[in-house]
């Protein structure tokens, strides 16, 4: 059997013990697929507050950052989130794992899309936490820039330092239709000046967006493996309430992947990574009310039970 190499083994080989993730989610940040810097109303499978207009009306008078805003009112609030979500993880992770090594992971929304002064207060700020070894950090392609990339260079000088990509799809008549705002020439440009640099990327991808064929998703991971992505996280893509997705579900426009053709795709994924790839996520879902389909996402668990017992089958060891 063929052991897949995940993220933990290559945080196993490199700091000789296990390394977790800490998710942070930072209020003021949002996407500019979201505020109408490159469209408006986010991907359509994104639930945000302009698709959603009780959640507009709610925070109507919210502040939200961008590259341009000239002062950061939130700023002290958002470093003592960093402090206390990120304490309180580490700590449960401590005691239920034994945990001594973090990564503080800037998870929600784009986590580049600020002022570089603002970036680098809170990047700092989670690196001083104890036990912190790095960064990863997710956004997206065209909110990046050459002065931030060449800051997480420095940093990686130090510390662990990752930049986590959607990619998506590399096919850019699918990325118009989820109302992307960005070409698959984008994200190769980027993830090639990022990798330049000495930085390591994780590439996310999702199976099951509207007409894709299984040809074109194993594409994608091909495409992410010849950009030499570092990880790749893979995500099937259900349906929640309050989305443009939902509408086109409602109405019969859209069918969710089955889990028996994304289990398959998922290891036919596995068995094109080449040994320098490791892999972050195989599946993702939500149990909650938000929830509309397909009713296999409700419950990880389960999936990656499914998971594991196709890649045993087909010779992998999760």
């Amino acid at each position: 059997m063929k052991k897949v190499y995940t993220i933990g083994r290559y945080f196993r080989k490199k700091f000789g013990e296990d390394v977790y993730k800490v998710p942070l989610s930072i209020a003021g940040f949002t996407c500019p697929n979201i505020d109408g810097t490159v469209a408006r109303g986010g991907c359509t499978f994104c639930l945000n507050e302009s698709f959603s207009p009780n959640l507009s009306q709610k925070s109507s008078k919210k502040f939200y950052l961008n590259p341009q805003s000239p002062e950061n009112p939130l700023l002290q609030k958002q470093l003592e989130q960093v402090r206390w979500q990120y304490n309180a993880t580490s700590a449960r992770l401590r005691g239920k794992y034994g945990v001594k090594k973090f990564l503080a992971y800037f998870q929600s929304f784009t986590n580049t899309y600020a002022p570089l002064p603002t970036l680098k207060a809170l990047y700092e700020e989670a690196l001083k936490q104890p036990g912190c070894v790095g960064l990863s950090i997710g956004t997206r392609s065209d909110s990046v820039t050459d002065e931030i990339l060449d800051y997480l260079a420095d940093l990686a000088q130090r510390h662990e330092v990752w930049v986590e990509y959607g990619i998506q799809s590399v096919f850019d008549e699918t990325l118009e239709r989820i109302n992307r705002g960005h070409d698959s020439a984008n994200v190769r440009e980027w993830i090639a000046k990022t990798k330049a640099r000495g930085l390591k990327v994780c590439g996310h991808v999702i199976f099951g967006l509207p007409e894709e064929s299984d040809e074109m998703m194993m594409e994608t991971v091909r495409k992410a493996i010849e950009w030499e992505i570092d990880s790749i996280k893979i995500h099937p893509l259900y349906v929640v309430k309050n989305t443009a997705l939902a509408v086109d579900y409602l109405k019969g426009r859209f069918t969710p992947i089955e889990e028996e053709r994304y289990i398959r795709l998922v290891v036919e994924s596995i068995k094109m990574l080449p040994p320098s790839i490791s892999v972050q996520r195989l599946t993702a879902g939500i149990n909650d009310e938000t929830l509309l389909a397909p009713e296999w996402c409700r419950c990880k668990h389960t999936q990656m039970r499914h998971i594991r017992a196709a890649l045993k089958a087909a010779g992998y060891v999760w």
